[in-house]
This record gives structure tokens, C-alpha cells and sequence, in this order.
């Protein structure tokens, strides 16, 4: 008589070697390590290369600035990417924030532009999910045409409204909105003070730090500290509640969700809004700031947010740093000029060196010898030169953020259903 044993196998142990690695969660005190360890690198690049508007309360205002349009237009893009429809129209919306927002703004008062802006930036959203959603068009010719269509509505409409009558004597042209008055900001009384007192006397790190946290408590307006919420407030919408997981759940396998009583549609429509939404007060926060609508405002900083927010791996915490890098490059070179933009090429060099390292640890070879490449070719550029031309000095902050996404390309994750087309009821 045979018996066929049985035996409990061992239980797996996990691996790191011929398959794929387990993704680890940076600590606290690990990201706190890291963002010291950054501000002593600026704080050293800030020394040697005698450039202090890379760390002064202004540049760090200016970062803020403009990274703020291009989160939220990402943000939009998050939320209509987590429910599976692409939407490359986000530049189309934030031109719609831009003019509905300014002409709100200078006929009634600011605050009514904001809302006049996202709701402008809601009705391209409607129009695009409409189109997509509901009649299967292909997204991302769909999202192509918001953008002609909206650049030329805003052109129109900018004719006919801003160049005659009252519009026209304030200082209104077929391009150009009358000035819209600011929004209120805010300064931490006090703090404010003490850190432009600390920042005045160029110490290494004390008066780095002093000029960034002096940027971040001066002069903030409204709807940056609005941004902010609206970031705090997706991540738990999305990730926290079960409303989020029915979302998601559309931009991984809307046939299962629908399966389980999910309205597809319903989420799809609602996300695609949002999504307008943000981009719209984006364009608001442009025009506002500028105090005026002017035709080309966005200057493709819906496409930019949609570039952070892949970058960010389609979360917010990412999509936040990614639009970060921009404001700051681009913050850089129109306060500073020639002169701080060649401090940046060092400090690209030493965060490319770093990436180097960290990829090489990885075992990524390939992208740890593109990223030493680089690191030593602007290292050479920045030693043998002390200027930079005035052409490269427009495009940095498009250079700069292309090159830092490129070579630290991760495991990107998109949701699996996104961009494909779904009907109703074809998983039966």
C-alpha cells in the first residue's frame, strides 16, 4: 500500500534576485536625511558659485508661483486619468479659466473670476467627456481639438468683449483683458520678519533655510493656500474614501466595477469635470496673478502638468515635485538671469551625480551611466564658461525639468484601463 504524502511547503521567502523587487517606503527620518542633505548641496552651490537668489525668499515665492498652474493642471489630470479617460485637453481649460476667470474678475470681482474660471474649465471638461464617454471618440483627438477650439473661442470672444466699449478704455485690447484686481494674500506676521532678518547675512545653511521658509510665509495668496488644499483634499477623496475607490476602479477595470453596481459613466462624467475644474483655476491663478487675461497666456503649461503628474506616477505627492522642479527653473531665470541660471547648471550636475549613484545601487547601469554623462557634461560647462547665452537661459526651465524626469524614470504605473475606450454593459 502506497501513501501520497504531504508536506506543508516552507513559506516563500522574499525576493530581491530574479524577480521583481519589493518597493520600499521611504521613512520619516530617511526623508528627513534626504531634504537636509538637499539643502546642504544648495546651500554649498549657493557659496561657491556666489548666485544667493538661488535660495532667496523671492525665488522661493517665484518657485510657488509657478508651480502652482501647472500642479493644478496636473491635479486635473490625475483625476480624470485615475477614472481611465486621457485627457490632453487640459491646455484648452486652463485657457478657458484664463479668460472667463479675468473677464469675471474685472467686471465683478475677483473671487467671482475664480469661480467663473472653473466653471469655464468645468464646460470644457463636459464637452470632452461628453465626446469621449458617451460617444467613444478617441481621446486623445478629442482632447487635441478642445485645444484648438478653446484657444480660438478665447480669441473670439477677446475681440468682441475686451476691445470696445468700457473694456477698451481701461486698457482693454482684442488680446488683452482690462487689469483685474488681486486677491488677498497672506504674510505670517513676525516669522516673516525674523526669517528676512536671518536670510540678510548669507550664512551657509542658516540663511539658505531662512530664505526659503521666509518664501513660503510672505506675501502667499489665497488660492495657493486653496491649491494646497485641493492637493491634501484629492489624496484623501481618492485614496481614502469609498467614493475614490469607485473612481480608480473605472481606470482599472471599469467592466468589474460596473459588474459590482458601479456607474462607469456617472464617475467617468464626474471626474472629467473635476478635472476641467482644476485646470480652469490654474488659468485663473494665471491671469490673476498677472492681473490681466493675455492671449498665450498658458504657454503650454497644460502639457507640462500633464508631464508631472506622469512623472509623479499619478499621485499627487509626486505630480507636487515635479511641478516644483519647473516653478523653480523657471522662477530662476526670470529673476536672476544669466547668472543664477549658470549656479543651476552646478547644482544639475551635483542632483545628476547624486541620481547617478542612487541608480547605480539600484542596479539600474544604464540610467546611472546616462545620468554621470550628463552630471560630468554640465559640470565641464559650468567650469569653462561664466556666463550663459541669453537663448538657453529662456528655455532652462524647460531643459532642466525634461532632463531631471528623463533620467529618473521609475516604475511608472498608469491605470490600466486608461485611454481605452468603454461602452456600457460589455463585459455581459
Amino acid at each position: 500500500m502506497t501513501a501520497t504524502a504531504t508536506q506543508t511547503p516552507p513559506p516563500a521567502a522574499p525576493s530581491t534576485a530574479g524577480g521583481k523587487a519589493r518597493r520600499t517606503r521611504l521613512s520619516v527620518p530617511v526623508i528627513m536625511l534626504v531634504v537636509a542633505a538637499a539643502l546642504i548641496v544648495v546651500s554649498a552651490v549657493r557659496a561657491i558659485a556666489g548666485a544667493d537668489d538661488v535660495t532667496s525668499s523671492g525665488q522661493i515665492a517665484g518657485a510657488l508661483t509657478g508651480a502652482v498652474p501647472i500642479a493644478l493642471a496636473g491635479l486635473g489630470g490625475l483625476w480624470s486619468e485615475r477614472a481611465g479617460v486621457v485627457n490632453i485637453g487640459l491646455e484648452g481649460m486652463m485657457i478657458l479659466g484664463t479668460f472667463f476667470g479675468a473677464w469675471a474678475g474685472w467686471s465683478l470681482n475677483p473671487w467671482m473670476g475664480v469661480l467663473a474660471g472653473i466653471l469655464g474649465g468645468m464646460a470644457g471638461g463636459l464637452l470632452h467627456a461628453i465626446v469621449t464617454v458617451t460617444f467613444g471618440v478617441d481621446q486623445i483627438i478629442a482632447g487635441v481639438a478642445i485645444n484648438i477650439l478653446a484657444a480660438g473661442v478665447t480669441a473670439y470672444l477677446a475681440k468682441r468683449i475686451f476691445n470696445v466699449g468700457k473694456a477698451a478704455t481701461e486698457g482693454g485690447t482684442p488680446k488683452q483683458s482690462p487689469p483685474i484686481n488681486d486677491i488677498k494674500s497672506f504674510t505670517v506676521p513676525g516669522l516673516s520678519h525674523w526669517m528676512a532678518s536671518l536670510e540678510k547675512h548669507h550664512w551657509f545653511l542658516i540663511s539658505d533655510l531662512a530664505g526659503i521658509v521666509g518664501g513660503l510665509v510672505t506675501g502667499i495668496s489665497s488660492l495657493t493656500l486653496l491649491a494646497v488644499v485641493l492637493f491634501v483634499a484629492t489624496f484623501f477623496v481618492l485614496w481614502r474614501t469609498s467614493f475614490g475607490l469607485r473612481l480608480r476602479s473605472c481606470g482599472e477595470n471599469p467592466v468589474a466595477a460596473e459588474s459590482l453596481g458601479v456607474n462607469v459613466y456617472l464617475y467617468k462624467y464626474v471626474a472629467v469635470m473635476v478635472s476641467g475644474g482644476l485646470a480652469g483655476l490654474g488659468g485663473v491663478f494665471l491671469a490673476i496673478g498677472t492681473h490681466f487675461y493675455l492671449e498665450g497666456q498658458t504657454s503650454g503649461r497644460g502639457y507640462i502638468g500633464l508631464a508631472a503628474m506622469i512623472f509623479g506616477n499619478w499621485r499627487p505627492g509626486g505630480l507636487a515635485m515635479g511641478a516644483g522642479l519647473f516653478g523653480y527653473a523657471d522662477s530662476l531665470q526670470l529673476r536672476s538671469g544669466s547668472d543664477s541660471v549658470h549656479a543651476l547648471l552646478l547644482l544639475l550636475a551635483v542632483l545628476l551625480l547624486a541620481m547617478a549613484i542612487w541608480k547605480y545601487v539600484r542596479k539600474a547601469y544604464l540610467s546611472a551611466g546616462f545620468a554621470l554623462g550628463f552630471a560630468v557634461l554640465l559640470a565641464v560647462w559650468y567650469l569653462t564658461t561664466d556666463t550663459v547665452a541669453d537663448e538657453i537661459v529662456q528655455a532652462s526651465p524647460y531643459v532642466a525639468t525634461l532632463l531631471v524626469m528623463g533620467l529618473s524614470a521609475q516604475r511608472l504605473r498608469m491605470p490600466k484601463a486608461d485611454g481605452l475606450p468603454y461602452r456600457k454593459g460589455q463585459g455581459g
